[in-house]
C-alpha cells in the first residue's frame, strides 16, 4: 500500500475502510487537518505468541504407576498418595 495522506474529513468518511486496508495491505496512512499533518495510522506488529502445546515438556513427570491407575480422576491417585505418605 505504501504511504497515503488524506484530510481529517475524509478520513471520517472513510475511517473503517482505510483501516481494514491498513490492516490487509500494510503502509500508513498520515491524516491532515488544513494541510497540516496531526495523526499517523499504521498496522499494529502481530506478536506471535508460542504454543502451549509441549510447554511443560520435560518439567512435569507423571509416574507409571498413576498413569496405569485407571482413575476417572488422576487427583484421586495424588491424594491417596498424599495420604499414604510417599
Amino acid at each position: 500500500m505504501g504511504s497515503q495522506v488524506v484530510t481529517a474529513t475524509e478520513f471520517k468518511a472513510k475511517c473503517l475502510a482505510l483501516l481494514d486496508e491498513v490492516a490487509a495491505k500494510g503502509g500508513t496512512i498520515t491524516v491532515t487537518k488544513r494541510g497540516k499533518p496531526v495523526a499517523t495510522v499504521s498496522p499494529v506488529k502481530k506478536r506471535r505468541f508460542p504454543s502451549s502445546r509441549g510447554i511443560l515438556k520435560g518439567k512435569v513427570f507423571i509416574s507409571e504407576e498413576l498413569l496405569n491407575a485407571g482413575l476417572s480422576d488422576p487427583r484421586q491417585g495424588l491424594r491417596a498418595k498424599e495420604k499414604s505418605g510417599h
